[in-house]
């Protein structure tokens, strides 16, 4: 009897953590935590050196402060033929989306490589190829490796090289406010839910 209590406990406690630790049974993956821990608490982010498709640069704090919109950031290489590929494929709707339905006062989209080959050049061919729209979409890359590790990490952006010059990495659309704070993080395919968030008025900044 004695073992069998101490069985029933170790599991109720066992329990316990499991759902301290997946945020009450709704968390399983340590993607689905990073998504419930900014909606729970959004996130300063710190700043980094970019350099855009046109070879400007300017600290990532600066350009969202400068710009005053919402910024939808998403991490990408030129080279990706698989996440990459579907976030483009996404953007493109969302770009004609943010245009159509007269968001573009308000909303930005951000593509970011973490691939020291995505030259401002090779960027740029990126962009036009995507048939991109320089007001509402831009691309830039980290000038320092250091800064682009401490983004990465900010933004819980994995990457790991892979064979033939390719990565593994996650994917997924980051609400970023003008004061640069991530507020939201929307999975891929969500397109909608993405776009009914940026409709809704900005939050104000805790004081």
């Amino acid at each position: 009897m004695r073992t069998v209590l101490a069985a029933a406990l170790a599991c109720v406690l066992g329990l316990g953590a499991i759902s301290a630790k997946t945020d009450g049974f709704t968390v399983l993956t340590s993607e689905a935590a990073r998504r419930a821990d900014i909606a729970r608490e959004p996130k300063a982010l710190p700043d980094a050196m970019l350099v855009d498709e046109r070879g400007l640069g300017a600290g990532l704090l600066e350009r969202l402060r400068r710009d005053g919109r919402v910024a939808v950031v998403n991490f990408i290489y030129t080279r990706c033929v698989s996440l990459c590929t579907a976030m483009g494929t996404e953007y493109q709707r969302l770009q004609s989306e943010i245009l159509q339905r007269g968001l573009a006062d308000r909303v930005r989209l951000l593509s970011i490589s973490f691939d020291p080959a995505d030259t401002p050049e090779r960027l740029e061919r990126y962009a036009r190829g995507m048939g991109v729209e320089p007001a509402v979409w831009t691309f830039a890359t980290a000038a320092d490796p250091a800064q682009l590790r401490a983004l990465l990490d900010a933004f819980g952006i994995v990457v790991i090289p892979a064979p033939l010059g390719q990565y593994e990495h996650n994917a997924a659309y980051h609400v970023v406010s003008a004061q640069g704070r991530l507020e939201r993080i929307v999975d891929l395919g969500e397109t909608e839910r993405l776009l009914d968030a940026l409709r809704q008025p900005p939050a104000e900044p805790a004081a």
